[in-house]
């Protein structure tokens, strides 16, 4: 992934996506297709429909959750903030009745994107949901939304593009903040409604 940090001449919220062939890099005309197309359907695997630049991308997150084998439990993530996640952490621990303080929590997020996105944190705390209670989420859902302190989900940016990309490769729902209209979203007022209803 290139990002752009100076452009004389237009914006430097851009990124594109090169592959290395055989001739050298080139460039990846569809990243969502190219990110999901190993993806499995298990428990702890969400699509999140993020940003990179101006362009919207789908990406699965995925997480483990095992029972911790020392008093204190380990917290790892890849590409994506550690420190959010012991937040995100604390705020499921907080606000809905999942315990996971004797748990060990890993994230992954699929293709060594490095997430710089605060609308990650539906998806993060869904895939983290789903691996602890052992249930995976439908195949044809994402999901997108800021979690806030008090288990509130909030608005984020660019609605409209993720949920085109999502529609556009074949998905039929987004869980989304409720601000949002659109027959596509369903609806997410707070963190516990949402695991209530998708994590039986």
């Amino acid at each position: 992934m290139v990002r752009a940090v100076k452009n004389r001449f237009g914006s430097t919220a851009e990124a594109a996506i090169f592959e290395m062939a055989e001739r050298g890099l080139k460039v990846v005309l569809n990243p969502s297709v190219a990110l999901l197309a190993e993806r499995q359907n298990t428990d702890g695997s969400v699509i999140l429909a993020t940003i990179e630049g101006t362009r919207p991308i789908l990406v699965e997150i995925q997480a483990l959750v095992n029972t911790t084998s020392f008093g204190y439990p380990k917290r790892a993530s890849s590409g994506f903030d550690l420190n959010r996640l012991n937040l995100l952490i604390a705020i499921i621990e907080r606000r809905t009745k999942l315990n996971l303080a004797d748990k060990d929590v890993y994230i992954n997020v699929v293709g060594g994107i490095k997430l710089q996105d605060s609308a990650a944190d539906l998806a993060v705390c869904m895939a983290i949901a789903s691996a602890a209670a052992g249930r995976r989420l439908s195949d044809d859902l994402v999901a997108f939304g800021e979690v806030g302190l008090g288990g509130e989900i909030r608005s984020v940016y660019s609605a409209e593009r993720r949920i085109a990309e999502a529609k556009k490769l074949g998905f039929t729902n987004a869980l989304a903040p409720r601000t949002i209209k659109d027959k596509f979203v369903i609806p997410c007022v707070d963190l516990r409604t949402t695991l209530v209803k998708y994590m039986k």
